[in-house]
C-alpha cells in the first residue's frame, strides 16, 4: 500500500484520481443532508363570515 497502488487512498491522491476510497463532492462526505427550514405554521384560514341572526 502506498503512492503505487492505484485501489489506496494515498495512491488516488498521488495519482490524482477519485473513487469509493477517495470520494469526491460534499454529498459523499458521510453526513446526513440538512433538513429542510421548518416553515412557520400559517393559522387556519377563516372560514367566511358568519351571518348574525
Amino acid at each position: 500500500m502506498g503512492k503505487g497502488d492505484k485501489k489506496s487512498r494515498r495512491g488516488k491522491i498521488f495519482r490524482g484520481s477519485y473513487g469509493n476510497v477517495r470520494p469526491q463532492g460534499s454529498a459523499a462526505t458521510g453526513a446526513a443532508p440538512a433538513a429542510p427550514a421548518a416553515k412557520p405554521a400559517k393559522p387556519a384560514a377563516k372560514s367566511a363570515a358568519r351571518k348574525k341572526a
